[in-house]
Protein backbone atom coordinates (compact mmCIF):
# COMPACT_ATOMS: atom_id res chain seq x y z
CA UNK A 1 0.00 0.00 0.00
CA UNK A 2 1.31 3.03 -0.99
CA UNK A 3 1.52 6.47 1.54
CA UNK A 4 -1.04 9.08 0.34
CA UNK A 5 0.07 11.51 2.53
CA UNK A 6 0.71 14.71 -0.30
CA UNK A 7 4.32 15.36 -1.28
CA UNK A 8 5.47 18.55 -0.27
CA UNK A 9 7.44 18.78 -3.07
CA UNK A 10 6.30 21.79 -5.91
CA UNK A 11 6.79 22.14 -9.13
CA UNK A 12 6.65 24.35 -12.53
CA UNK A 13 4.84 23.74 -15.90
CA UNK A 14 6.36 26.37 -17.18
CA UNK A 15 8.60 23.97 -19.50
CA UNK A 16 5.86 22.69 -20.88
CA UNK A 17 4.53 26.12 -22.15
CA UNK A 18 1.43 25.73 -19.53
CA UNK A 19 2.25 29.45 -17.67
CA UNK A 20 0.61 31.05 -14.48
CA UNK A 21 -1.58 27.64 -13.78
CA UNK A 22 -2.81 26.55 -10.39
CA UNK A 23 -1.24 23.74 -9.66
CA UNK A 24 -2.60 21.06 -7.73
CA UNK A 25 0.42 18.59 -7.45
CA UNK A 26 0.23 14.65 -6.42
CA UNK A 27 -2.87 15.00 -4.34
CA UNK A 28 -4.44 12.05 -2.42
CA UNK A 29 -7.15 9.93 -4.30
CA UNK A 30 -9.10 11.07 -0.84
CA UNK A 31 -8.46 14.86 -1.86
CA UNK A 32 -9.44 14.44 -5.27
CA UNK A 33 -12.54 12.62 -4.81
CA UNK A 34 -13.93 15.13 -2.52
CA UNK A 35 -12.62 17.86 -4.80
CA UNK A 36 -14.92 15.93 -7.65
CA UNK A 37 -17.83 16.53 -5.32
CA UNK A 38 -16.97 19.84 -4.20
CA UNK A 39 -17.39 20.96 -8.10
CA UNK A 40 -20.36 18.74 -8.64
CA UNK A 41 -18.39 17.05 -11.14
CA UNK A 42 -20.14 13.65 -9.57
CA UNK A 43 -21.70 12.09 -7.72
CA UNK A 44 -20.73 9.28 -4.26
CA UNK A 45 -22.48 5.80 -4.67
CA UNK A 46 -23.56 4.15 -1.60
CA UNK A 47 -20.82 1.89 -1.92
CA UNK A 48 -18.35 4.65 -1.73
CA UNK A 49 -17.14 4.91 -5.13
CA UNK A 50 -17.32 8.30 -7.01
CA UNK A 51 -19.73 8.16 -10.38
CA UNK A 52 -18.78 10.18 -13.27
CA UNK A 53 -19.72 10.84 -16.80
CA UNK A 54 -17.13 10.80 -18.97
CA UNK A 55 -19.60 13.16 -21.69
CA UNK A 56 -19.93 13.29 -25.31
CA UNK A 57 -17.51 9.75 -25.64
CA UNK A 58 -17.61 6.57 -22.87
CA UNK A 59 -15.41 4.75 -25.43
CA UNK A 60 -12.19 5.18 -27.07
CA UNK A 61 -12.50 6.64 -30.48
CA UNK A 62 -10.25 4.99 -32.87
CA UNK A 63 -10.38 6.78 -36.01
CA UNK A 64 -9.31 9.96 -33.74
CA UNK A 65 -6.11 8.26 -32.75
CA UNK A 66 -2.52 9.55 -34.52
CA UNK A 67 1.17 9.18 -34.39
CA UNK A 68 3.11 11.69 -35.32
CA UNK A 69 5.27 11.10 -38.35
CA UNK A 70 9.26 11.19 -37.97
CA UNK A 71 12.63 9.58 -38.19
CA UNK A 72 11.83 7.38 -35.11
CA UNK A 73 8.58 6.14 -36.33
CA UNK A 74 8.76 6.54 -40.66
CA UNK A 75 10.31 3.47 -41.21
CA UNK A 76 8.86 1.25 -38.26
CA UNK A 77 5.20 2.20 -37.73
CA UNK A 78 2.34 -0.37 -39.42
CA UNK A 79 0.57 3.17 -40.85
CA UNK A 80 -3.18 2.84 -42.33
CA UNK A 81 -6.61 3.11 -40.71
CA UNK A 82 -5.22 2.07 -37.39
CA UNK A 83 -1.80 4.01 -37.22
CA UNK A 84 -2.52 7.23 -38.97
CA UNK A 85 0.10 9.52 -39.62
CA UNK A 86 0.29 13.23 -38.24
CA UNK A 87 1.74 15.44 -39.43
CA UNK A 88 5.09 16.83 -36.66
CA UNK A 89 4.70 20.54 -37.33
CA UNK A 90 0.94 20.62 -37.03
CA UNK A 91 1.33 18.66 -33.90
CA UNK A 92 3.79 21.12 -32.35
CA UNK A 93 0.67 24.06 -33.19
CA UNK A 94 -1.78 21.77 -31.70
CA UNK A 95 0.30 21.18 -28.67
CA UNK A 96 0.88 24.95 -28.01
CA UNK A 97 -2.73 25.52 -28.64
CA UNK A 98 -3.41 23.09 -25.93
CA UNK A 99 -0.48 24.51 -23.37
CA UNK A 100 -2.06 28.20 -23.98
CA UNK A 101 -5.42 26.74 -23.21
CA UNK A 102 -4.12 25.26 -19.78
CA UNK A 103 -2.63 27.94 -18.57
CA UNK A 104 -3.75 30.54 -15.95
CA UNK A 105 -6.06 27.59 -15.17
CA UNK A 106 -6.49 24.77 -12.20
CA UNK A 107 -4.59 21.79 -13.51
CA UNK A 108 -4.20 18.28 -11.57
CA UNK A 109 -0.59 16.93 -11.76
CA UNK A 110 0.29 13.81 -10.74
CA UNK A 111 3.89 11.96 -11.25
CA UNK A 112 4.04 8.05 -11.91
CA UNK A 113 5.52 5.04 -13.94
CA UNK A 114 4.45 2.28 -16.05
CA UNK A 115 6.22 -1.44 -15.80
CA UNK A 116 6.51 -3.12 -12.39
CA UNK A 117 10.00 -4.49 -13.44
CA UNK A 118 12.33 -1.96 -12.75
CA UNK A 119 14.59 -3.14 -15.51
CA UNK A 120 11.56 -1.32 -17.95
CA UNK A 121 10.21 1.42 -15.74
CA UNK A 122 8.63 4.29 -17.31
CA UNK A 123 8.15 7.45 -15.54
CA UNK A 124 5.29 9.63 -16.64
CA UNK A 125 3.56 12.98 -15.50
CA UNK A 126 0.19 13.34 -16.37
CA UNK A 127 -0.94 16.76 -16.26
CA UNK A 128 -5.06 16.91 -16.26
CA UNK A 129 -7.63 19.59 -16.68
CA UNK A 130 -9.72 17.79 -14.68
CA UNK A 131 -9.67 15.75 -10.86
CA UNK A 132 -11.10 12.41 -11.59
CA UNK A 133 -9.00 12.24 -14.56
CA UNK A 134 -6.16 13.01 -12.65
CA UNK A 135 -7.59 10.11 -9.78
CA UNK A 136 -7.93 7.70 -12.92
CA UNK A 137 -4.06 8.07 -13.67
CA UNK A 138 -3.55 7.32 -9.38
CA UNK A 139 -5.59 3.90 -10.17
CA UNK A 140 -4.40 3.14 -13.34
CA UNK A 141 -0.99 3.64 -13.43
CA UNK A 142 1.83 2.41 -10.74
CA UNK A 143 2.78 4.94 -7.69
CA UNK A 144 5.76 6.23 -6.62
CA UNK A 145 5.77 6.67 -2.94
CA UNK A 146 7.29 10.27 -1.37
CA UNK A 147 11.12 8.93 -1.12
CA UNK A 148 10.52 8.31 -5.08
CA UNK A 149 9.30 11.64 -6.03
CA UNK A 150 12.54 13.52 -4.73
CA UNK A 151 14.75 12.70 -7.65
CA UNK A 152 11.58 11.75 -10.05
CA UNK A 153 12.70 12.97 -13.42
CA UNK A 154 9.81 12.46 -16.24
CA UNK A 155 10.38 10.62 -19.63
CA UNK A 156 6.97 10.43 -21.02
CA UNK A 157 4.44 13.21 -20.26
CA UNK A 158 0.58 13.20 -20.61
CA UNK A 159 -1.29 16.58 -21.37
CA UNK A 160 -5.05 15.84 -21.18
CA UNK A 161 -7.71 18.48 -22.04
CA UNK A 162 -10.99 17.21 -22.29
CA UNK A 163 -12.47 20.98 -23.09
CA UNK A 164 -10.17 22.10 -25.67
CA UNK A 165 -11.93 21.50 -29.09
CA UNK A 166 -9.95 21.19 -31.89
CA UNK A 167 -10.28 22.73 -35.12
CA UNK A 168 -10.31 20.25 -37.79
CA UNK A 169 -9.84 21.96 -40.93
CA UNK A 170 -6.87 24.10 -39.32
CA UNK A 171 -5.30 21.33 -36.62
CA UNK A 172 -5.56 18.45 -39.59
CA UNK A 173 -7.58 16.30 -36.91
CA UNK A 174 -11.04 14.59 -38.15
CA UNK A 175 -13.15 16.12 -35.65
CA UNK A 176 -12.83 18.05 -32.52
CA UNK A 177 -11.28 15.16 -30.04
CA UNK A 178 -8.18 13.72 -30.55
CA UNK A 179 -5.27 11.15 -29.46
CA UNK A 180 -1.90 11.58 -30.17
CA UNK A 181 1.28 9.89 -29.71
CA UNK A 182 4.77 11.54 -30.41
CA UNK A 183 7.58 9.34 -30.08
CA UNK A 184 10.32 12.07 -30.46
CA UNK A 185 9.08 14.79 -27.96
CA UNK A 186 7.53 11.64 -25.96
CA UNK A 187 4.12 13.09 -25.17
CA UNK A 188 0.54 11.93 -25.22
CA UNK A 189 -1.71 14.64 -26.06
CA UNK A 190 -5.25 14.01 -25.41
CA UNK A 191 -8.33 16.44 -26.37
CA UNK A 192 -12.03 16.61 -26.73
CA UNK A 193 -12.97 13.55 -24.77
CA UNK A 194 -13.38 12.87 -21.14
CA UNK A 195 -12.96 9.17 -21.49
CA UNK A 196 -10.42 8.46 -19.39
CA UNK A 197 -9.20 5.39 -21.03
CA UNK A 198 -7.80 7.08 -23.77
CA UNK A 199 -4.85 8.24 -21.07
CA UNK A 200 -3.87 4.72 -20.22
CA UNK A 201 -3.94 3.34 -23.64
CA UNK A 202 -2.07 6.01 -24.84
CA UNK A 203 0.85 4.92 -22.64
CA UNK A 204 0.47 1.33 -23.60
CA UNK A 205 -0.16 2.25 -27.30
CA UNK A 206 3.80 3.77 -27.05
CA UNK A 207 5.00 0.61 -25.03
CA UNK A 208 3.66 -1.25 -28.06
CA UNK A 209 6.16 0.39 -29.81
CA UNK A 210 9.19 0.88 -27.29
CA UNK A 211 9.32 -2.77 -25.77
CA UNK A 212 9.59 -4.72 -28.53
CA UNK A 213 11.89 -2.53 -30.80
CA UNK A 214 14.28 -1.02 -28.18
CA UNK A 215 14.19 -4.15 -25.53
CA UNK A 216 13.27 -7.49 -27.06
CA UNK A 217 10.35 -7.49 -24.94
CA UNK A 218 6.98 -8.70 -26.25
CA UNK A 219 3.97 -6.05 -24.85
CA UNK A 220 0.83 -7.77 -24.61
CA UNK A 221 -3.27 -6.89 -24.16
CA UNK A 222 -3.77 -9.50 -21.64
CA UNK A 223 -4.11 -10.16 -17.99
CA UNK A 224 -2.26 -12.73 -16.01
CA UNK A 225 -2.39 -14.70 -12.85
CA UNK A 226 0.25 -16.83 -10.67
CA UNK A 227 -1.09 -20.44 -9.27
CA UNK A 228 0.13 -21.53 -5.77
CA UNK A 229 3.16 -23.91 -7.67
CA UNK A 230 4.17 -20.22 -9.10
CA UNK A 231 2.92 -20.89 -12.50
CA UNK A 232 2.09 -17.89 -14.50
CA UNK A 233 -1.77 -17.84 -16.52
CA UNK A 234 -2.08 -15.28 -19.51
CA UNK A 235 -5.56 -14.19 -20.74
CA UNK A 236 -5.98 -12.57 -24.43
CA UNK A 237 -9.07 -11.26 -25.29
CA UNK A 238 -10.93 -8.12 -26.68
CA UNK A 239 -13.62 -5.95 -24.18
CA UNK A 240 -16.25 -8.20 -23.01
CA UNK A 241 -14.83 -11.83 -23.85
CA UNK A 242 -13.92 -11.98 -19.82
CA UNK A 243 -10.31 -11.51 -19.37
CA UNK A 244 -10.96 -9.27 -15.85
CA UNK A 245 -13.46 -11.81 -14.92
CA UNK A 246 -11.25 -14.83 -15.50
CA UNK A 247 -7.72 -13.64 -14.34
CA UNK A 248 -10.00 -12.64 -10.67
CA UNK A 249 -9.14 -15.92 -9.64
CA UNK A 250 -9.95 -16.55 -5.87
CA UNK A 251 -7.49 -19.51 -6.08
CA UNK A 252 -4.40 -17.69 -7.69
CA UNK A 253 -3.20 -14.54 -7.39
CA UNK A 254 -3.64 -11.41 -9.56
CA UNK A 255 -0.76 -9.93 -11.40
CA UNK A 256 -3.22 -7.24 -13.68
CA UNK A 257 -5.66 -7.15 -15.71
CA UNK A 258 -5.01 -5.26 -18.72
CA UNK A 259 -1.46 -4.96 -20.12
CA UNK A 260 1.51 -6.85 -19.59
CA UNK A 261 5.31 -7.67 -20.82
CA UNK A 262 6.58 -10.67 -21.49
CA UNK A 263 10.82 -10.62 -20.94
CA UNK A 264 13.28 -12.22 -22.69
CA UNK A 265 14.04 -13.30 -19.25
CA UNK A 266 10.53 -15.20 -18.90
CA UNK A 267 8.93 -13.04 -16.59
CA UNK A 268 5.87 -11.83 -17.20
CA UNK A 269 5.65 -7.53 -15.26
CA UNK A 270 1.96 -6.18 -15.42
CA UNK A 271 2.41 -2.08 -16.72
CA UNK A 272 -0.49 -0.95 -14.49
CA UNK A 273 -1.16 0.06 -10.62
CA UNK A 274 -4.95 -1.03 -11.30
CA UNK A 275 -7.91 -2.44 -13.07
CA UNK A 276 -10.18 -1.01 -15.17
CA UNK A 277 -12.93 -3.56 -15.63
CA UNK A 278 -16.31 -2.95 -17.51
CA UNK A 279 -19.57 -3.44 -14.95
CA UNK A 280 -22.23 -3.97 -16.96
CA UNK A 281 -24.78 -6.56 -15.52
CA UNK A 282 -21.82 -7.14 -12.38
CA UNK A 283 -22.87 -9.15 -9.52
CA UNK A 284 -21.50 -9.81 -6.24
CA UNK A 285 -22.36 -13.95 -7.39
CA UNK A 286 -20.51 -13.63 -10.60
CA UNK A 287 -17.47 -11.42 -9.92
CA UNK A 288 -17.63 -10.93 -6.25
CA UNK A 289 -13.79 -10.08 -6.53
CA UNK A 290 -14.50 -7.03 -8.49
CA UNK A 291 -17.66 -6.28 -6.61
CA UNK A 292 -15.70 -5.82 -3.78
CA UNK A 293 -13.05 -3.44 -5.22
CA UNK A 294 -15.96 -1.00 -5.89
CA UNK A 295 -15.81 1.34 -2.84
CA UNK A 296 -13.73 5.01 -1.89
CA UNK A 297 -10.95 5.11 -4.06
CA UNK A 298 -12.56 3.59 -7.13
CA UNK A 299 -14.30 5.82 -10.10
CA UNK A 300 -17.46 4.17 -11.65
CA UNK A 301 -17.88 5.71 -15.10
CA UNK A 302 -21.32 6.37 -16.98
CA UNK A 303 -23.44 4.13 -15.05
CA UNK A 304 -26.77 4.88 -13.52
CA UNK A 305 -27.82 4.76 -10.04
CA UNK A 306 -30.70 6.08 -7.70
CA UNK A 307 -31.15 8.63 -5.36
CA UNK A 308 -29.76 6.60 -2.67
CA UNK A 309 -26.61 5.80 -4.96
CA UNK A 310 -27.72 2.04 -5.52
CA UNK A 311 -25.75 1.69 -9.25
CA UNK A 312 -28.24 -0.41 -11.25
CA UNK A 313 -25.58 -2.26 -13.10
CA UNK A 314 -27.70 -3.67 -16.09
CA UNK A 315 -29.06 -0.18 -17.10
CA UNK A 316 -26.94 0.45 -20.02
CA UNK A 317 -29.33 3.86 -21.19
CA UNK A 318 -25.75 5.78 -21.56
CA UNK A 319 -23.62 3.45 -22.88
CA UNK A 320 -22.69 -0.80 -22.46
CA UNK A 321 -19.14 0.46 -21.83
CA UNK A 322 -19.70 1.28 -18.18
CA UNK A 323 -16.63 0.93 -16.38
CA UNK A 324 -14.96 1.16 -12.90
CA UNK A 325 -10.93 2.21 -12.44
CA UNK A 326 -9.66 1.01 -8.80
CA UNK A 327 -5.96 0.43 -7.50
CA UNK A 328 -4.81 -3.25 -8.05
CA UNK A 329 -4.76 -2.95 -3.99
CA UNK A 330 -8.71 -2.38 -3.80
CA UNK A 331 -8.20 -6.55 -4.61
CA UNK A 332 -7.14 -8.76 -2.15
CA UNK A 333 -5.57 -11.57 -3.70
CA UNK A 334 -2.75 -9.96 -5.78
CA UNK A 335 0.84 -10.26 -6.74
CA UNK A 336 3.38 -8.18 -4.36
CA UNK A 337 5.27 -6.78 -7.09
CA UNK A 338 2.90 -7.44 -9.74
CA UNK A 339 5.73 -9.90 -11.75
CA UNK A 340 5.69 -13.70 -12.66
CA UNK A 341 7.62 -15.56 -13.44
CA UNK A 342 7.17 -19.14 -15.25
CA UNK A 343 4.42 -19.29 -18.18
CA UNK A 344 2.45 -22.38 -18.33
CA UNK A 345 -0.61 -21.60 -20.02
CA UNK A 346 -1.83 -18.94 -22.14
CA UNK A 347 -5.56 -17.86 -23.04
CA UNK A 348 -6.89 -16.76 -25.98
CA UNK A 349 -10.58 -15.61 -24.91
CA UNK A 350 -13.64 -14.77 -27.78
CA UNK A 351 -17.29 -14.06 -27.06
CA UNK A 352 -18.34 -16.27 -30.01
CA UNK A 353 -21.84 -14.89 -30.64
CA UNK A 354 -22.17 -17.58 -33.63
CA UNK A 355 -21.89 -20.29 -31.20
CA UNK A 356 -20.00 -23.05 -33.21
CA UNK A 357 -16.41 -22.33 -31.53
CA UNK A 358 -15.58 -25.58 -28.95
CA UNK A 359 -15.83 -23.72 -25.26
CA UNK A 360 -12.46 -25.07 -24.78
CA UNK A 361 -9.58 -26.15 -27.23
CA UNK A 362 -5.77 -26.75 -27.65
CA UNK A 363 -3.85 -25.00 -29.90
CA UNK A 364 -1.33 -26.23 -32.05
CA UNK A 365 2.03 -23.45 -32.43
CA UNK A 366 0.48 -22.41 -35.97
CA UNK A 367 -3.21 -22.48 -34.70
CA UNK A 368 -1.68 -20.81 -31.58
CA UNK A 369 0.01 -17.88 -34.28
CA UNK A 370 -2.98 -17.91 -36.34
CA UNK A 371 -5.36 -16.98 -34.28
CA UNK A 372 -3.20 -14.52 -32.27
CA UNK A 373 -2.73 -12.24 -35.28
CA UNK A 374 -6.83 -12.74 -36.09
CA UNK A 375 -8.13 -11.74 -32.89
CA UNK A 376 -11.25 -12.91 -33.43
CA UNK A 377 -14.63 -12.07 -30.91
CA UNK A 378 -17.69 -11.41 -32.45
CA UNK A 379 -20.01 -8.30 -31.63
CA UNK A 380 -24.10 -8.71 -31.50
CA UNK A 381 -25.65 -6.69 -33.91
CA UNK A 382 -28.50 -5.74 -31.90
CA UNK A 383 -28.68 -2.16 -33.01
CA UNK A 384 -31.47 -2.58 -35.37
CA UNK A 385 -35.15 -3.97 -34.03
CA UNK A 386 -35.07 -7.08 -35.76
CA UNK A 387 -31.36 -7.50 -36.40
CA UNK A 388 -29.70 -10.37 -34.72
CA UNK A 389 -27.15 -11.37 -37.07
CA UNK A 390 -24.11 -11.63 -34.92
CA UNK A 391 -20.84 -9.35 -36.76
CA UNK A 392 -17.47 -11.80 -36.49
CA UNK A 393 -14.66 -8.88 -35.00
CA UNK A 394 -11.12 -9.15 -35.90
CA UNK A 395 -8.98 -7.30 -33.71
CA UNK A 396 -4.90 -8.19 -34.92
CA UNK A 397 -2.91 -9.65 -31.27
CA UNK A 398 -6.26 -9.05 -29.34
CA UNK A 399 -5.50 -4.76 -29.78
CA UNK A 400 -5.13 -3.73 -32.89
CA UNK A 401 -5.86 -0.15 -32.08
CA UNK A 402 -2.78 -0.03 -30.25
CA UNK A 403 -0.48 -1.87 -31.88
CA UNK A 404 1.62 0.47 -33.48
CA UNK A 405 4.21 -2.33 -35.64
CA UNK A 406 2.28 -5.04 -38.20
CA UNK A 407 0.95 -7.99 -35.96
CA UNK A 408 3.17 -10.47 -37.69
CA UNK A 409 6.01 -9.18 -35.27
CA UNK A 410 4.10 -9.57 -32.50
CA UNK A 411 2.95 -12.87 -33.51
CA UNK A 412 6.84 -14.08 -34.02
CA UNK A 413 7.86 -12.71 -31.16
CA UNK A 414 4.75 -14.55 -29.14
CA UNK A 415 5.94 -17.98 -31.32
CA UNK A 416 9.41 -17.89 -30.49
CA UNK A 417 8.38 -16.95 -26.21
CA UNK A 418 6.00 -20.27 -26.72
CA UNK A 419 8.12 -22.58 -27.83
CA UNK A 420 11.27 -21.12 -25.42
CA UNK A 421 8.98 -21.45 -22.59
CA UNK A 422 7.34 -24.83 -23.40
CA UNK A 423 3.49 -22.74 -22.96
CA UNK A 424 0.54 -24.32 -23.79
CA UNK A 425 -2.20 -22.51 -25.70
CA UNK A 426 -6.30 -22.86 -25.29
CA UNK A 427 -8.50 -20.93 -27.41
CA UNK A 428 -11.71 -20.48 -24.89
CA UNK A 429 -15.28 -19.55 -26.44
CA UNK A 430 -16.73 -17.48 -23.61
CA UNK A 431 -19.97 -16.81 -26.12
CA UNK A 432 -22.59 -18.70 -27.17
CA UNK A 433 -23.46 -22.27 -26.65
CA UNK A 434 -26.64 -24.78 -27.80
CA UNK A 435 -26.79 -21.80 -30.97
CA UNK A 436 -26.18 -18.61 -32.14
CA UNK A 437 -27.05 -15.48 -30.41
CA UNK A 438 -30.81 -15.12 -30.72
CA UNK A 439 -30.97 -18.54 -30.41
CA UNK A 440 -28.66 -20.32 -27.57
CA UNK A 441 -27.70 -18.74 -24.51
CA UNK A 442 -24.26 -17.81 -22.80
CA UNK A 443 -21.91 -19.86 -21.75
CA UNK A 444 -22.12 -20.29 -17.71
CA UNK A 445 -19.37 -18.98 -16.10
CA UNK A 446 -18.83 -21.41 -14.19
CA UNK A 447 -18.66 -24.24 -16.58
CA UNK A 448 -15.85 -21.85 -18.40
CA UNK A 449 -14.25 -21.23 -15.16
CA UNK A 450 -13.87 -25.21 -14.21
CA UNK A 451 -12.38 -26.15 -17.87
CA UNK A 452 -9.38 -23.05 -17.25
CA UNK A 453 -8.93 -24.61 -13.84
CA UNK A 454 -8.64 -28.32 -15.50
CA UNK A 455 -5.96 -26.84 -18.48
CA UNK A 456 -3.93 -24.83 -15.52
CA UNK A 457 -3.54 -28.38 -13.06
CA UNK A 458 -3.20 -30.83 -15.65
CA UNK A 459 -6.79 -32.55 -15.53
CA UNK A 460 -7.81 -31.92 -18.75
CA UNK A 461 -4.72 -33.75 -20.43
CA UNK A 462 -5.18 -36.17 -17.94
CA UNK A 463 -8.71 -36.96 -18.54
CA UNK A 464 -8.20 -37.20 -22.17
CA UNK A 465 -4.90 -38.94 -21.78
CA UNK A 466 -3.58 -36.59 -24.31
CA UNK A 467 -5.31 -37.75 -27.03
CA UNK A 468 -8.37 -34.72 -28.35
CA UNK A 469 -10.94 -34.92 -30.79
CA UNK A 470 -10.21 -32.98 -34.03
CA UNK A 471 -13.00 -30.54 -35.24
CA UNK A 472 -13.90 -31.40 -38.54
CA UNK A 473 -14.11 -26.88 -39.62
CA UNK A 474 -11.55 -25.38 -37.30
CA UNK A 475 -8.96 -28.19 -36.45
CA UNK A 476 -8.82 -27.65 -33.36
CA UNK A 477 -8.51 -30.33 -30.54
CA UNK A 478 -11.06 -30.68 -28.71
CA UNK A 479 -11.39 -32.77 -25.19
CA UNK A 480 -14.13 -34.95 -25.00
CA UNK A 481 -14.31 -34.98 -21.38
CA UNK A 482 -13.41 -32.48 -18.09
CA UNK A 483 -13.38 -32.72 -14.37
CA UNK A 484 -16.46 -30.69 -13.29
CA UNK A 485 -18.08 -29.79 -16.53
CA UNK A 486 -21.22 -32.05 -17.82
CA UNK A 487 -19.92 -33.76 -21.40
CA UNK A 488 -22.44 -32.63 -23.12
CA UNK A 489 -21.14 -28.80 -22.73
CA UNK A 490 -17.92 -29.58 -24.58
CA UNK A 491 -19.80 -30.64 -27.70
CA UNK A 492 -20.85 -27.20 -29.75
CA UNK A 493 -22.03 -29.06 -31.95
CA UNK A 494 -23.57 -31.27 -29.66
CA UNK A 495 -25.31 -28.83 -27.56
CA UNK A 496 -27.16 -27.27 -31.19
CA UNK A 497 -29.57 -30.69 -31.96
CA UNK A 498 -29.02 -29.21 -35.24
CA UNK A 499 -26.09 -30.33 -37.38
CA UNK A 500 -27.13 -29.37 -40.39
CA UNK A 501 -27.69 -25.35 -38.95
CA UNK A 502 -24.25 -25.74 -36.84
CA UNK A 503 -21.94 -26.68 -39.75
CA UNK A 504 -23.41 -24.34 -41.90
CA UNK A 505 -22.62 -21.86 -39.40
CA UNK A 506 -19.41 -22.79 -38.44
CA UNK A 507 -18.31 -22.99 -42.09
CA UNK A 508 -19.43 -19.46 -42.52
CA UNK A 509 -17.19 -18.58 -39.81
CA UNK A 510 -14.46 -20.25 -40.98
CA UNK A 511 -14.78 -18.50 -44.37
CA UNK A 512 -14.76 -15.03 -42.43
CA UNK A 513 -11.74 -16.40 -40.76
CA UNK A 514 -9.90 -16.92 -44.15
CA UNK A 515 -10.84 -13.54 -45.44
CA UNK A 516 -9.49 -11.35 -42.66
CA UNK A 517 -6.56 -13.25 -43.08
CA UNK A 518 -5.69 -12.63 -46.46
CA UNK A 519 -4.39 -9.06 -45.16
CA UNK A 520 -1.53 -10.95 -43.43
CA UNK A 521 -0.50 -13.91 -46.06
CA UNK A 522 2.22 -12.05 -47.57
CA UNK A 523 3.66 -11.89 -44.14
CA UNK A 524 3.23 -15.61 -41.92
CA UNK A 525 5.27 -17.93 -42.55
CA UNK A 526 4.02 -21.95 -43.23
CA UNK A 527 3.55 -22.78 -39.67
CA UNK A 528 0.98 -20.14 -39.20
CA UNK A 529 -0.38 -20.36 -42.91
CA UNK A 530 -1.19 -23.98 -41.39
CA UNK A 531 -3.11 -22.73 -38.27
CA UNK A 532 -6.11 -21.77 -40.63
CA UNK A 533 -9.38 -23.50 -40.55
CA UNK A 534 -8.50 -26.51 -43.07
CA UNK A 535 -10.62 -26.11 -46.32
CA UNK A 536 -12.67 -29.04 -46.42
CA UNK A 537 -12.50 -30.42 -50.13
Amino acid sequence: MVNHTPTTKTISLDQYGIKNANIKYQLSPDTLHDIVLEKGQGKEADSGAIAINTGEFTGRSPKDRFIVNDDITKDRIWWGDINIPYDSDKFQKLYDKVTNYLSNKEVFVRDSYACADTDYKLNIRVINEYPWSNMFAYNMFLRPDDEDLKTFTPEWTIINAPGFMADPEVDGTRQHNFAILDFTRKIALIGGTGYTGEIKKGIFSALNFILPVFKNTLPMHCSANVGKEGDTSIFFGLSGTGKTTLSADPDRKLIGDDEHGWTKENTVFNFEGGCYAKVIDLSAEKEPEIYGAIKRGAILENIIMNDKGAVDFKDTSITQNTRVSYPIHHIENIQEGSIGKNPKNIFFLTADAFGVLPPISKLTPGQAAYHFISGYTAKVAGTEAGVTEPIPSFSACFGAPFMPLHPTKYAEMLSRKMKESGVTVWLVNTGWTGGPYGVGKRMALKHTRAMITAAMNGSLDAANKGNYHIHSVFGLQQPRTCPNVPTEVLSSRKTWNNDEGYYKTAHKLANFFRDNFKQFESYANEEILGGAPPIIK
